[in-house]
This record gives C-alpha cells, structure tokens and sequence, in this order.
C-alpha cells in the first residue's frame, strides 16, 4: 500500500512498514490546508496533530485508512470518513504514561510555583518568603475524571504521592476496571457533585465529545472546593476557557494546563492566550504525549495497525458501528461451498432484510461453517423457511437484538 505520513515519525516507522512491503512518503511539513491536494494516489494516511477535514476524505480517490498516532480522533472528521467507507483507526494507551508524568508535573509546578521561582531566580530575585509557603500534597485528594488508561496512570503516581483517589462510580465499567480500582483504593463516588466537593486536586482525563464540551464551565467551578487546582491533559473544550478565566480572577482556583481550546495546529506560531497567561496558571505547550519513549511507543502502534489491516483487521477503528446491530440475529449453519452465501444474501434481499454486520466461521477440517448475520428487520416464519430450504443449509436459528422488532424462532 502506498501511505502517507503527514506529520513527523521516528525512521523507524518507514523502515518497518517499508520492509513488509508499503510505499511511504514523509511530509510533515504538510497542514490541514494541503491534505486535500496531497491525498490523491494513498491508500493510508498517518496523522499526529494535522487535521483530516471532510475535504480531504471527498478528494481521495484511494484511501481505505487514516490512523491517528495517539489516542484522540476529534481532529479527524470520523463522519465524513464513515460515509465513504474509509476506516478510522486510533493508538491508545501508548502515550498514556507520558501523559500521566505531564500530570504530575503541573500539579507540582502549580502547588509550588515553580514555573515563577524559576522566573524569579533567572532575573536574579531571591523570594524565599513569598515561595516558601506552599501546601504540600501529602493527605490532599484528587479526583478524576476519566479513568482510563491515563487516569488509572495518575492515580498509581498520585497515590505514591501520599494522596487520596477518588472518581465517579460509572455503570458498564468492566470488570476489569473495577478491579484496578480497588487494587489502587480509588474511592468511587455517587456523583459529580460528591467529588467536586470533596476534592483539592481536579484531574481530566476524558475524550473530546458533544457531552464532555464545556464539562468545565461556570456551575462545575463553583462546586470545587476554594483553592483546589484543576488540571487539564486531555482536550481544550472539555473546559469552558471564559468560566475558569472569571474563577481563576476570583482566586477560587488554581490550574495546570497542557491543552486549549483553539489552541495553534502547528508547531510553531504567534499566540495570545489570556488563560495561559494568567498568573495561577502553569501552562504548557500540549506536549502530554511528546516524549521519545512515548512517540516509539506510538509509531510501533501504527505499523500494527497497518499489519492488522493487511490481515483484514480493522484494529482500534473508531467510526465502525456495533459489532452486534440490527433488529434480529441469524444463524446459519451450512456446508462450506461455493454460493451458499450468496443465495442466503439474495434470499434477504428478497425480504427487503438489509445486513449490518456478518461474520462466517468456518469449522475445524473446512466441510462446514456459520454464518452469523444481523438484519434490520423482522425474521418472519417465511424468511426462516426460504433459508432453510436452501441447498446445503444445515439449519437456521434466530435471536431477537431489538426487543421493540418481532421475530419467529
């Protein structure tokens, strides 16, 4: 496949993904403006921080692939991509104990102004009196918000900090999940206001989405205990930048922030942020994610992700919808030849039965499979019987996914 890597990876990303094989071409120069002109003629696009707008996915002519290298996907329009069956794949985790280190970074810096002593001695002033009164984290509390794989990180490297973890009980967390938490004592609260109130330490840690915009506005701050500091990793617009700028005037909190919202796309630029500039913020240039062991990390993900494509894998893809959709699931069993697939397609097509998501497995020593089919629609007595009468169809069951849609067993 021919790939186009729009921002910069370490070399060793090209060597590996040129010896299975693949075409590459490095162009980290390349913005937002001029992927759509650049596109042509790639079946992969590999992005750091560039934007991947509508155009872009309207302009290819063979792209099957984008992959972000790190974790979050709001810089790439996901819908534009789903449309056009172009796949959307992410690389989680890898970066996320570059993350937390950032984290833990901020809150020192904030509780001990570190960013303004290193200021002070710089120009030669010596101010042990103003900078020597700082409280100190040890038997502080932290909340986070998003214990993923970079909040479970925080909390390991908060809690040897001596400070209390707390988060938000949350249904349909994984077993998994639950446990680590109790593994790491994170105490889990029943609400937002619980946590908000019983915190010193505000951590976000939670995608960018329609619910978590602005999740930090006006009525969150005022909620959070006077002094505690907030701090920000994970995407600007989680944080409504005019509320905490009129909190942060108002002395009520602190804060540590790696991102923002409209915060330069490249590298370098001219920027005036009256929020990055405010005296009870330390901030950073979003480089949570920009160590070395971080960017290896990340690169050895996309060359898995390539590989896994190759194999027919769509791994991490973010813009697929459900693997189990539809109103109702068939089970076909059938003997493994040529056309049986195709006449139990026609006989749904028939049925005016639109497929959203099939899977055939074929059984040890290849005389049999079963094809696993969900349908949008009601699997009638006459569907069941047209299939089963089909040759070398060894029987069908179905299940009902959508309890509000009828079917006959």
């Amino acid at each position: 496949m021919r790939i186009l890597l729009a921002d910069r990876l370490p070399d060793r990303t090209i060597h590996d993904l040129e010896a299975h094989g693949h075409e590459c071409v490095m162009e980290p120069g390349l913005g937002a403006d001029d992927l759509a002109e650049r596109i042509s003629g790639y079946d992969v696009l590999v992005v750091r921080g560039t934007q991947v707008r509508r155009a872009v996915i309207e302009a290819a002519d063979r792209l099957a692939l984008v992959i972000r290298a790190g974790a979050g996907t709001n810089t790439i329009d996901t819908d534009a991509a789903a449309e056009r069956a172009v796949f959307v794949s992410n690389v989680p985790g890898r970066n996320a104990a570059a993350v937390a280190e950032l984290t833990m970074g901020l809150l020192l810096a904030v509780d001990r102004r570190i960013a303004d002593n290193v200021a002070d001695v710089r120009e030669g002033r010596w101010d042990k009196k103003t900078y020597g009164n700082a409280e100190g984290l040890l038997g502080s509390t932290m909340g986070i918000l998003g214990l993923g794989s970079i909040g479970f990180l925080v909390a390991e490297r908060a809690a040897a900090f001596g400070i209390r973890v707390q988060s938000i009980a949350k249904e349909g967390r994984s077993p998994t999940a639950t446990a680590r938490a109790e593994e790491l004592g994170i105490t889990l609260c029943d609400s937002l206001d619980e946590l908000l109130g019983s915190c010193d330490i505000v951590s976000l840690h939670v995608p960018s989405s329609p619910e978590t915009k602005h999740l930090v506005d006006a009525a969150f701050l005022a909620r959070m205990r006077p002094g505690a500091i907030l701090l920000n990793t994970s995407r600007g617009d989680v944080v409504d930048e005019a509320a905490l700028l009129a909190a942060l005037d108002e002395g009520r909190v602190r804060a540590g922030l790696d991102v923002f919202d409209g915060e330069p796309g490249s590298g370098q630029a001219e920027w005036e942020s009256p929020l990055a500039r405010h005296p009870a913020v330390v901030a950073t240039h979003h480089i949570g994610a920009s160590t070395a062991q971080a960017q290896r990390a990340i690169a050895e993900g996309v060359t898995e992700i390539v590989d896994a494509f190759m194999a027919g894998e769509a791994r991490h893809c973010v813009n697929l919808m459900p693997d189990r959709l539809g109103a109702s699931a068939l089970a076909v069993r059938h003997l493994d030849r040529v056309g049986v697939l195709a006449q139990v397609l026609d006989v749904l097509s028939t049925a005016h039965l639109n497929v959203q998501h099939m899977v055939n497995r074929v059984f040890r020593g290849g005389e049999a499979a079963v094809a696993f089919i969900d349908v949008e629609g009601d699997a009638s007595t006459e569907l069941l019987d047209a299939l089963r009468a089909i040759p070398h169809v060894l029987g069908v069951s179905v299940v009902v996914l959508d309890e509000d849609a009828g079917a006959t067993p």
